[in-house]
């Protein structure tokens, strides 16, 4: 090819600048899916890639797909999410999506066809930040997808999943159709470039790494249900306090990822009545545990419902499990796995490699197509603020040894 992975690399960091500019404001990333600053990136995406000659389609799980044919019917597949959380970061999700307008850009100034067709591919609502369910396109299009526990989710606002669906030409009861129609593609592989999202890559001084897979994860609400009563006239070892048992609970569930070499977030508490002056009768709180280790996912879990039971108990209150998302370890494949690790020592003399703890689209395509994933260095660890950043010479390096990997998968 006549462009230099130089020149290249910097296309793409300003294509993510432009982007940013058009869909942030002084808090941040504003693209959460389903809203119209999210089709705004879409449409933004639409029309870069249709410059370039991509042909550019929608699956029935509102998949946003770009192709261009190649001199083989086999194809791959290169993408991510353009979705943000609120006041989310420039580069989340982002990145694997432009690096993809770059590499229809390459092939068509060049005036080549590539061995293989390319599709490049933005999932629908990877972050799941209205509904809480994560990946939401990319299980779609792996048809494991359970429509009928999602449709009835609402937001905040109290607006149903389904309707939001609706609003934007997606109809749940025709979203698993994404899996005949993903087949009919004929990906042969799957390719994703992410930032990091952590501080270890920074720590180590590295700019890149092969992702070898990605943790699993068990995601869940639980309800501590007490009784309400007068905070100054109840006696202490009397009362029925749900915040008490939920706030032991999530100290205890510290311990058991530390004991695990896994990690867990109580993210979210809400307290009824949420009044100073009343026992709280009512917590819930949700709890994320991961792990890359299968069979610690399922320890940790159980642990920590054990733990939940014995300190419900204690407290004489009662506990409710309420399940938000599930999902397995991955391992990706090998072979691409050791192209991707060729790739990045091509570009940084090492071949460094390491885990993804933050779920991917990646972790459900790599469920029915050979998938491997890069990261690029993520400045003080930061992700899904504002402050999330890589500076560009590092952000070029990762983007570099990411063209490198798409070169020598379209020409295996």
């Amino acid at each position: 090819m006549t462009h230099n992975l130089k020149e290249s690399a910097k296309r793409v960091v300003s294509d993510l600048k432009e982007l940013r500019n058009l869909t942030s404001t002084e808090n941040g990333a504003q693209r959460v899916a389903w809203t119209p600053t999210w089709q705004k990136a879409r449409n933004w995406f639409k029309e870069k890639v249709e410059q370039y000659g991509a042909e550019v389609t929608r699956d029935s799980a509102g998949n946003v797909w770009a192709k261009i044919q190649g001199e083989s019917s086999d194809s791959i597949a290169i993408g991510s999410h353009i979705d943000s959380v609120p006041n989310g970061g420039w580069l989340d999700g982002a990145l694997g999506v432009v690096v993809g307008i770059e590499i229809i850009r390459r092939y068509t100034e060049d005036k080549r066809k590539p061995k293989k067709t390319i599709y490049i591919v933005d999932w629908a609502d990877e972050e799941g930040a209205r509904y809480g369910r994560s990946c939401l396109g990319s299980a779609a299009a792996n048809g494991s997808l359970d429509v009928d526990k999602i449709k009835d989710l609402v937001d905040i606002n109290g607006i149903k999943y389904s309707d939001a669906l609706r609003k934007y030409k997606v109809e749940p009861e025709n979203m698993l159709n994404a899996y005949n129609e993903l087949k009919e593609k004929n990906i042969k592989v799957y390719l994703e470039l992410h930032i990091e999202q952590g501080p270890i890559l920074e720590n180590s001084n590295k700019d890149v790494a092969c992702v070898y897979g990605i943790a699993g994860v068990e995601r869940h609400y639980i309800d501590f249900i007490g009784q309400k009563s007068h905070a100054g006239s109840f006696p202490t070892e009397l009362r029925q306090d749900a915040f008490l048992a939920a706030a032991e609970s999530a100290l205890e569930f510290r311990k058991i990822a530390l004991k695990y070499n896994a990690v867990c977030t109580v993210g979210e508490v809400t307290v009824e009545p949420h009044v100073t002056t009343i026992v709280p009768g009512k917590c819930t709180i949700s709890l994320d545990q991961r792990t890359i280790d299968k069979n610690n996912l399922k320890i940790i879990f159980e642990e920590a419902k054990d733990i939940v039971e014995k300190i419900s108990k204690k407290n004489n209150v009662k506990s409710h499990w309420r399940n938000i998302h599930s999902i397995a370890p991955k391992i990706f494949d090998e072979e691409l796995i050791e192209l991707c690790k060729e790739s990045v020592k091509e570009e940084t003399g090492e071949a460094t490699t390491m885990s993804s703890g933050p779920l991917h689209d990646a972790i459900e395509v790599a469920k029915i197509i050979p998938t491997v994933m890069m990261f690029a260095m993520s400045e003080k660890g930061l992700s899904h603020t504002k402050e999330e950043n890589t500076p560009d010479d590092k952000l070029e390096t990762a983007i570099r040894a990411f063209l490198r990997l798409v070169d020598k998968t379209i020409k295996k």
